[in-house]
């Protein structure tokens, strides 16, 4: 069977290294020359000259993404060694808010989650059995609710502090929306795997998993060249290829493009198109035009529901200044009256993330969920929300990276897109159609139920 790949994100790889394990002729073709989608590295600049890899986002995991662990120990990736694994925690920088206690890390969930709820720092005892009692009626409840229901009005009957310090940071940090706008229903999918799933390897289904090194290295590279090494003979990576036309053929698809000024035509068996949603609603639409009746149907109804969905922004601002460190490495930054002049919701320390870099010392990652504004707007506030609630005045831009379409809006109702568009034609990338949010581990799933589905 020949299958093609559009796009080297990371349901594309994933799609990508369970098709070939299943016996497949894979081709990965791959407009960019940088694997990885809306999770790759980029090259940057200290301002004091020296080179760094950054990423176009700071990205994290949690150990109940079993699927996309599981996939990185696959190609070769160990990930006891390129994520620094945290028990389940948002701290700030004065101390409060959520920590689990290092004798109940290894607790099995929920108990893990309970004990960080039970210590809760500057939390009443009211607030946190509230939480408790929240979170065992949801699990009564089979993480289930009204479809129309939003996150805010699932926790209506939560005291004001849980909601400032533990449900709008995971509810912005999960679904890129504040708890008013957010899908509860995707929200108790989430919470139902991180604290009352099972983790992956050594670490609990609620640990943060935050990367050691850069997006690309984690898994997409790592997948490339497991590809090259373990199926060199049925599988390959085209890097530069813009793929611009694709057209029913036979009892298949053929693809049509650009690869180094060379005009290129092949036929496949199957495509999974895995590129954004928007490239992707326009690639469908195009190809409706040359389909016969039924296929020219199902791929216009496909564009017009995926050209429907609505995005939300994330920017990352990092910064630097000489011996910056903060005292974990990742703190919650707290709101303040005026939410224009505090964007930031949490900082990642670098020269924690990787203390044998050079490079990493002093530089802090700064993320924007459901950003808004202007790229020199944003950074000029955050960086004097530093000054005020870290007492960075120090800080030097290094870059800010503004993904203006990096999440789904993941309201109530949402109607995503189907994973099947047409005989022969599939979807993959964490906008279709699944159980989770716009999140690492939702791009990988699809990219493995696409290849099942083939």
């Amino acid at each position: 069977m020949k299958i093609a790949i559009v796009g080297a994100g990371w349901a594309g790889m994933a799609a990508a290294v369970a098709a070939a394990d299943a016996g497949a002729d894979v081709t990965v073709f791959e407009a960019s020359r940088v694997l990885g989608g809306r999770a790759r590295a980029l090259q940057a600049q200290r301002p004091d000259g020296l080179r760094l890899t950054l990423d176009n986002g700071q990205h994290i995991l949690i150990g109940a993404y079993s699927e996309s662990l599981a996939l990185m120990q696959r190609v070769g990736v160990r990930p006891a060694e390129v994520l620094l694994g945290l028990p389940l925690a948002l701290p700030y920088p004065d101390g409060s808010g959520l920590h689990t206690p290092a004798w109940a890390a290894r607790w099995p969930a929920p108990l893990d989650a309970l004990a960080a709820i039970a210590t809760a720092r500057g939390w009443r005892w009211s607030e946190r059995l509230a939480l408790v009692r929240a979170s065992l009626g949801w699990q009564a409840a089979g993480f289930a609710c009204p479809p129309e229901q939003t996150v805010a009005e699932l926790c209506a009957r939560l005291p004001a502090r849980v909601m400032d310090e533990l449900i709008e940071p995971l509810c912005v940090s999960a679904l890129n929306l504040p708890a008013r706008d957010a899908s509860a229903q995707v929200f108790l999918r989430v919470m139902r795997d991180a604290l009352f799933g099972r983790g992956f390897g050594g670490w609990a289904a609620s640990s943060l998993l935050l990367p050691r090194t850069d997006l690309g290295a984690l898994f997409p590279q790592a997948a490339a060249h497991w590809l090259q090494t373990r199926h060199a003979m049925t599988s390959r990576v085209v890097e530069g290829a813009r793929v611009v036309g694709l057209y029913p053929q036979d009892s298949g698809w053929c693809l049509s493009g650009q690869r180094q000024g060379e005009g290129f035509d092949e036929a496949f068996d199957h495509v999974i198109w895995a590129t954004a949603a928007g490239p992707a609603a326009q690639t469908m639409a195009q190809a409706a035009q040359t389909a016969d009746a039924d296929t020219g149907e199902r791929l216009r109804a496909w564009a017009g529901d995926t050209a429907a969905l609505e995005f939300t922004a994330i920017a990352t601002v990092y910064a630097w200044a000489p011996g910056a460190r903060l005292a974990a490495p990742m703190l919650a930054l707290r709101a303040e009256p005026d939410a224009h002049a505090a964007p930031a919701q949490f900082v990642f320390d670098r020269g924690q993330l990787a203390p044998q870099d050079p490079a990493a010392q002093g530089v802090l990652a700064f993320v924007i969920s459901a950003s808004e504004g202007e790229r020199d707007a944003l950074q000029a506030r955050v960086l004097q929300q530093a000054a005020r609630q870290l007492g960075l005045s120090g800080l030097q831009p290094i870059q800010t990276v503004v993904e203006k379409r990096a999440t789904f809006a993941c309201t109530p109702g949402l109607r995503r897109p189907a994973q099947a568009i047409a005989p022969g034609l599939w979807a993959a990338g964490d906008y279709v159609d699944g159980p989770y949010p716009a999140t690492l581990e939702g791009a990988v799933r699809s990219g493995l139920a696409a290849v099942a589905r083939v």
